[in-house]
């Protein structure tokens, strides 16, 4: 850590491995590492005059999968509210588009079917064997309190003509009906996909007569308001944070878990180790449940954790050599002897 260069590549990869290295080599004071509970021991046996430190880049990363879980339990509520259409008698009937995607239609009978056999008491093993589906599948429908909550993702599902339908939308109500006139028309402002992919969405417009519906503002992704919760204020673009503030506007618990996120970034940041036992406890007593379960997971690792957040110590160096160990695995096609390994990674400048 003090010169950014490895000193040993032991063979192993388990916390005894570490153990067994750290006991002959009582001068380590400080043990930087990752959130891997086996390290953890292997540090604690090998090395207990050690401090151990939790490196942040890993605390950040597991607190970003905890939120986009949380928001992944929110899908259904993103989209912003439509706004009151005009009221206007002479404009066209407007087409009534298919009621329900067939994935959407078939995960909705799965989820129901799933949760009938669980509520009779059958195993998740026992629900995949009758219905035919994966135990994977199976323990997504059964966990999903509802059926919303289950088809959400696929609702969501980004096509690549998305960006363009707007602009669709106003060329048919133009009367321009033909796709592959329409399809030239967007690929000259960028479209990069194929025109079967215009033609897929035009025909939801030909089930009927008159204007096609006005698709709305598409609702942002689970991936995208995880990155405006994780991004600080002051960084994110004007756009960005007016569609994050009306978020929280719209949803309390969208809005806590913000709140509960940049109070950790500052506890991290400005190295407020002290505050880490009040966070964890606020946060458990909230009712985001992903959330709750990363606090809890970091109070069986609380000492590492509050060094982390207090120390100026970091693994931002051990991740570096970690990707140069990898490039240099790649370049000897993964067959070269530890031995060699070694010598690369020690002796190459």
């Amino acid at each position: 850590m003090a010169n950014h260069r490895p000193l040993h590549l032991y063979e192993g990869r388990e916390g005894e491995d570490l153990a067994a290295w750290l006991r002959d080599h009582p001068e380590v004071k400080v043990i930087c590492r990752d959130r891997s509970s086996g390290y953890a021991e292997g540090a604690r046996i090998g090395a207990p005059q050690a401090e151990q430190v939790a490196d942040r880049y890993h605390l950040w990363a597991n607190l970003g999968q905890a939120v986009e879980k949380t928001v992944n339990g929110h899908r259904s509520r993103l989209a912003e509210p439509p706004s009151e259409p005009a009221d206007t008698p002479d404009e066209p009937q407007v087409v009534q588009l298919p009621t329900e995607l067939k994935i959407v239609t078939r995960l909705r009978e799965q989820h129901a079917a799933a949760h009938e056999l669980w509520q009779q008491g059958m195993s998740k093993a026992g629900i995949g064997r009758k219905l035919g589906l994966h135990q994977a599948t199976v323990r997504k429908l059964v966990n999903a309190p509802s059926a919303d909550d289950v088809v959400a993702k696929s609702l969501q599902r980004a096509l690549v003509v998305d960006p363009y339908v707007g602009y669709l939308h106003r060329r048919w109500n133009e009367g321009v009906r033909n796709a592959t006139q329409l399809y030239h028309e967007i690929q000259e402002q960028g479209y990069p996909g194929g025109e079967l992919a215009v033609q897929r969405h035009l025909r939801q417009y030909r089930t009927g007569r008159g204007h096609a519906p006005d698709p709305g503002p598409k609702p942002p992704s689970v991936r995208e308001v995880t990155s405006w919760i994780m991004t600080h204020p002051e960084h994110l673009r004007d756009e960005d944070a007016g569609k994050l503030h009306r978020l929280r506007e719209r949803d309390p618990e969208l809005d806590r878990l913000t709140l509960h996120v940049r109070k950790f970034a500052v506890m991290m940041t400005a190295r407020h180790g002290d505050r880490l036992e009040d966070w964890i406890t606020e946060v458990e007593r909230d009712s985001l449940a992903p959330l709750a379960g990363f606090a809890r997971n970091l109070r069986r690792d609380f000492d590492a954790v509050r060094n982390g957040l207090s120390l100026p110590h970091s693994s931002g160096a051990v991740e570096g050599n970690i990707n140069r160990l990898k490039m240099l695995k790649r370049q000897m096609f993964g067959r070269a002897s530890l031995d060699l390994l070694r010598k690369r990674v020690l002796l190459a400048r």
